[in-house]
């Protein structure tokens, strides 16, 4: 590519005013023009923060990433942007997702750069920066946050919240006391990064490597290993040699990449949230993808992943098993190998010798965790247009069950109720909670882990079937239904369930059905009255009005919409 045909080329490269005025504010930020005329201008997307702890390092890893790009001839330029913290944002990131994709487009677009690193992890950042660069379509590496080391408390190795779940209801059972839980505290989360279990963290930059976006094993590589440093370095010095190639994103991620995207997080085990943000992350690209693609593509993989919640192992044995490239090429036979990456001519390539040092952990095709992947998507007349369960993290003998319902009609009042004895909550009962989907939540919070009430799990019951038009933590477990839709917040039928009334699930034959006659429900319908607006302006109105719902990946309809976006006129 000759200098005239960069993008940036139209701020720097011609005689008008204009251009003598960006040079100019360019020597005012103290650059010489031999530093970045005629080079490729890389823009460093940063959801750094310190209330981030999953970003806390990537201040630092920002300054490896342009190291990479002053060595490879470019220019860098840093840009932060919103951090979307899953520990502290409430009520949830997910309400703001739709915002960091847009502010992602708006700044590739607005501003003199020609490919764009960009640096995230935590659950909502990886689909949010790549929805926005999809958009903008510039050529674009992602560098993951990476997972935290291991935790540990006395003799035990812990997986952050995996075991934050489990020991706060030992908490709760009366098995462990204030002590225990202080030093739980202490050993949980001992380092930068996100969680180190197959979580949504974990999942969402599986996917963006099996999309090919990253450097190839960059998505388990611990964040404060030194390789970690290497990676982001390498990704910058990778950035300049695409914008070289113009290689830009809309030619990595084809309908082939979406698809080897589901095979592998179905593979891994990994997060319902993944289908959410990869069918938005899809329609980004132009790419139809569908609730029925991830149950198609499910009943074609096994799990091969033991990794936490469904298996034994955290993200830093993965990695020392081979990362994701030794997983990749135990599932050749499903992946469009033909496809490019951002390291290589083909994912064939990208592959090619990677090898699994641990069996156990990357489990052979002859020795599965499961036999199909690990989500299973769900119809009937409680969720007509779907629902979804990780049924490997649930105990098998609630995969085919009927139970009376208890309604909770939000999340405080479940938090207020659930232990009231008059409700008499028995193990065969199903805990159902509505007003916790997109717009009803708002933001889909991850509410859909109900908790347990404290008597059942005194008795010893540490997992009963939970049904909600909520999300939840990648991290958990249990038998628990989500992302019901339509959701109740809109009319959907689970506004209509009533306590008592019987509900059968049956994960075998993908079914959720509610056993009221249809002439009941109609009843129900005509009485129902919608909520009250909860937004009456800012950001909170745009989302009320635009939020698509789960099975359609809670894009803004008028950002998910076809339509051309030009580029600005520069002067």
């Amino acid at each position: 590519m000759n200098p005239d045909e960069l993008r940036s080329h139209q701020w720097y490269g011609t005689d008008g005013l204009r251009s003598f005025s960006h040079r100019a504010r360019t020597r005012q930020l103290g650059y010489l023009p031999e530093e970045h005329l005629g080079k490729p201008v890389i823009a460093v997307l940063n959801t750094w923060s310190d209330i981030n702890p999953c970003h806390v390092h990537l201040r630092d890893r920002a300054q490896a990433v342009k190291r990479g790009v002053w060595q490879a001839g470019g220019f860098p330029l840093e840009f932060p942007v919103s951090t979307l913290s899953e520990t502290f944002q409430k009520p949830t990131p997910m309400l703001y997702r739709n915002l960091l994709a847009m502010e992602t487009e708006e700044l590739l677009r607005s501003y003199p750069v020609d490919g764009a690193v960009l640096l995230g992890g935590c659950d909502k950042t990886t689909p949010a920066l790549l929805m926005g660069a999809a958009s903008a379509d510039l050529p674009t590496v992602f560098v993951p946050a990476g997972p935290m080391l291991p935790g540990h408390w006395r003799n035990e190795v812990l997986g952050s919240g995996t075991d934050m779940w489990k020991y706060w209801d030992d908490k709760r059972a009366g098995l462990i006391g204030d002590c225990e839980l202080a030093e739980l505290e202490n050993g949980l989360a001992r380092s930068p990064g996100h969680c180190m279990t197959m979580g949504t963290a974990s999942t969402l930059t599986a996917a963006a490597e099996a999309l090919g976006v990253t450097m190839p094993g960059a998505s388990s590589i611990p964040a404060v290993d030194s390789g970690h440093d290497r990676m982001a370095a390498a990704s910058g010095l990778r950035i300049v040699e695409l914008v070289r190639q113009d290689l830009k994103l809309s030619k990595l991620l084809t309908a082939e990449a979406y698809e080897d995207a589901v095979a592998t997080v179905l593979a891994l085990g990994g997060s319902t949230n993944a289908v959410i943000h990869l069918i938005a992350m899809a329609g980004r690209s132009g790419v139809r993808l569908t609730l029925d693609d991830f149950d198609r593509i499910a009943r074609t993989v096994p799990v091969l992943a033991n990794l936490r919640p469904g298996g034994q192992y955290l993200m830093e044995d993965f990695h020392f098993a081979g990362g994701l490239p030794a997983f990749l090429a135990q599932l050749t036979d499903v992946l469009h190998l033909d496809r490019p990456t951002v390291a290589h001519d083909s994912l064939r390539e990208q592959l090619a010798g990677a090898t699994v040092h641990n069996p156990e952990v990357i489990r052979p095709r002859t020795k599965p965790l499961a036999d199909e992947g690990g989500v299973a998507v769900l119809r009937g007349n409680l969720c007509p247009d779907g629902a979804v369960i990780k049924h490997i993290a649930a105990e098998p003998q609630l995969l085919r069950h009927t139970g009376p319902a208890v309604v909770f009609d939000d999340y405080r009042q479940m938090q207020r109720t659930i232990n009231d004895p008059e409700l008499g909550i028995t193990a065969d009962h199903v805990l159902v909670l509505r007003g916790s989907g997109p717009r009803g939540g708002p933001g889909m919070p991850e509410y859909g882990m109900l908790p347990i009430p404290d008597h059942l799990l005194k008795q010893g019951v540490r997992d009963m079937v939970r049904i909600s038009d909520a999300r939840m933590s990648g991290t958990s477990y249990g038998t628990c239904v989500l992302h019901i839709a339509p959701e109740s917040h809109v009319g959907g039928p689970l506004a209509l369930v009533r306590t008592g009334d019987l509900i059968t699930l049956d994960v075998e034959q993908r079914s959720l059905h509610l056993d009221v006659d249809e002439e009941e429900l109609a009843r129900r319908r005509a009485a129902w009255t919608p909520p009250p607006t909860r937004f009456g302006r800012g950001y909170g109105a745009l989302y009320d009005e635009q939020i698509t719902q789960a099975d359609t990946g809670c894009d803004f309809a008028f950002l998910a919409r076809d339509g051309e976006v030009p580029d600005p006129y520069v002067g």
